[in-house]
């Protein structure tokens, strides 16, 4: 179970990079909006992320949770933002998935 609460974790960090996204193409109330997304994100992600390591180690909990961060960030800004897809950011993506599948094999 507290897998499943960490990877929800990495999502919500993904939640909050998206929300900061956003938010930098809007002004007024819009951007509020897209503020008030980034900060419920955060305090979730931060709020599963400390539970998760109650019994996970926190070497492989915090790993795990930015690396799930950092592919979604990396896979959002590709999808949405228009950033570029080139081969080796795509290699270094799929690098960064085996280290996290093999950090969860072996704790």
């Amino acid at each position: 179970m507290n897998w499943i609460i960490l990877i929800i974790a990495g999502f919500c960090e993904v939640g909050f990079t998206y929300s900061l996204g956003r938010a930098k193409s809007v002004e007024g109330l819009a951007w509020w909006g897209w503020i008030a997304g980034f900060l419920v994100f955060t305090i979730m992600s931060m709020g599963l992320l400390a539970r998760v390591t109650q019994t996970l180690p926190i070497g492989t909990a915090y790993a795990v949770w930015t690396g799930i961060g950092a592919v979604g960030t990396v896979l959002v800004g590709i999808i949405f933002f228009h950033e570029p897809s080139t081969f080796w950011r795509l290699f270094f993506i799929f690098t960064l998935i085996s280290s996290i599948i093999g950090l969860k094999i072996v704790s």
